[in-house]
């Protein structure tokens, strides 16, 4: 590859990359700064997103668990019912993420 066709490429992904964090924003615009300004339609994939979004994680998660076989998937069982447990206790994501991630990697190593 030439050095043309590489700037070339790097241009086209980064206007690429700019269009479509900017676009969103210049087309819901409304000239308001609250959620009043939004479209119902926004406004309901607000609500609705968030929920469907966790919903796919979770699926992806636990998708290739095989309980027929090896530990029968109680590393990523427990590791997910210490991660509700801490969301419900103290409700933040954040601390959730982080505890659930350090709960299973320790599991697999040094449990199962």
């Amino acid at each position: 590859m030439f050095l043309w066709q590489r700037i070339v490429t790097i241009a086209i992904a980064a206007v690429t990359n700019f269009l479509t964090r900017y676009l969103p924003f210049r087309l819901f615009a409304s000239g308001k700064k609250e959620k009043e300004g939004l479209s119902p339609f926004i406004k309901g994939l607000g609500t609705f997103l968030p929920a469907a979004i966790m919903s796919m994680l979770v699926v992806y998660c636990y998708r290739n668990i095989n309980l027929l076989s090896g530990n029968h998937g109680l590393p990523d069982l427990l590791a997910g019912i210490i991660t509700v447990l801490i969301h419900l206790w103290r409700r933040s994501m954040f601390l959730s993420l982080i505890v659930g991630t350090v709960s299973y990697i320790l599991l697999v190593n040094y449990v199962f």
